[in-house]
């Protein structure tokens, strides 16, 4: 062991040490390409880093080493990434765009709710057409029109109950029926739609609006707040009418006073007219078209025309005044007019 050794001691008359010529080649062994690497289980814990060794290798051989790497890791397997990956990519539903805007495709899905726009004051009605027109154009069809609104009542001076329904969604009127194009395009064309709720599909070339129809959830959490609000206007009202009554106790029996009263005094009018003078009063002379009629009320009160015209339905005559030599036609009730004997 002493041969091996070299005893040496600094010189006072030389810079630099004595061992400063001496170069010492350093060799790093490679890894060949078919040798298997051994790694122990505490090494295949620790997350890898990058050694010297890596630098000097091809791309075949840190391929190769990276992959032993990702075996190694029991807990994380990167094929199984990747096909869980492959497998939640959406696929395309149409072959092409163009069949993505065929609304005959709309009937494969079945009976849906869908959602059409009315008008915000007219819903009612023209919900009420829909259904009319879907009754008579398609007799075959199985159809449901729901226009979710309440009936809300009021009591009126007179003391009756006006019943007034209020939409609980204006402007939507809900659908349930088979959807294709033929009935796409007829609901389209009634008086008051303004087409269906849904969303924009196609390219540059061609966009239509598709419909998108409603969830079933959806549906049951509307009936259930139509309800909901139904009981509470109910509630009220009934809430109102015991306050009224609290505060006015002598109005329960006064309808039936005013009744009775009023039922007295028709007839004694009657009796009155039939027992004056004996006689009865005449009867007015009929309304003949053609005859000349006087108008005993209204802004032409005092004139004299030519009956043009009744309608019994509406109990409007259309009267012919001749003013400034020329005639003028004139629209008045039947009450405001009697026809004068010959």
């Amino acid at each position: 062991m002493t041969q091996g050794l070299l005893l040496w001691r600094p010189c006072p008359h030389s810079l630099n040490p004595p061992f400063s010529s001496i170069h010492l080649p350093l060799r790093i062994p490679k890894v060949a390409a078919g040798s298997a690497a051994i790694v122990s289980t505490a090494d295949a814990e620790r997350p890898p880093s990058p050694s010297p060794s890596d630098s000097q290798l091809s791309a075949r051989e840190r391929r190769q080493l990276r992959n032993l790497r990702r075996e190694s890791r029991a807990a994380y397997n990167w094929r199984e990434e990747v096909e869980e990956r492959l497998i939640k990519k959406p696929k395309k539903r149409y072959a092409s765009w163009t069949e993505e805007l065929n609304l005959d495709n709309l009937a494969l899905v079945g009976p849906q709710w869908w959602i059409v726009r009315v008008s915000r004051v007219r819903g009612q009605e023209t919900a009420d057409v829909i259904a009319r027109l879907l009754v008579r154009e398609f007799p075959e069809v199985d159809f449901q029109v729901y226009a979710p609104a309440i009936q809300e009542r009021r009591k009126l001076k007179n003391g009756t109950v006006s019943i007034k329904p209020k939409p609980l969604f204006p402007g939507c009127v809900f659908l349930r029926c088979v959807l294709n194009k033929e009935l796409h395009d007829f609901i389209r064309e009634v008086d008051g739609v303004g087409g269906f709720v849904g969303s924009k599909v196609g390219n540059t070339k061609k966009q239509i609006n598709k419909p998108r129809p409603v969830s079933s959830d959806d549906m049951e959490a509307i009936f259930k707040k139509a309800k909901e609000e139904q009981e509470k206007t109910n509630k009220a009202f009934e809430e109102e009418e015991k306050a009224a009554v609290i505060l006015h106790p002598e109005s329960l029996g006064s309808d039936d006073s005013e009744e009775s009263t009023s039922k007295q005094s028709r007839q004694t009018r009657k009796s009155s007219t039939t027992r004056s003078g004996g006689k009865e009063k005449p009867k007015p002379n009929p309304l003949v078209p053609g005859s000349t009629v006087e108008v005993l009320s209204g802004t032409f009160a005092g004139f004299e025309g030519n009956l043009k015209k009744v309608n019994r339905r509406s109990k409007k005559a259309t009267v012919g005044f001749t003013l400034f030599g020329k005639e003028t036609l004139v629209e008045l009730h039947v009450t405001e007019i009697v026809s004068q004997a010959k």
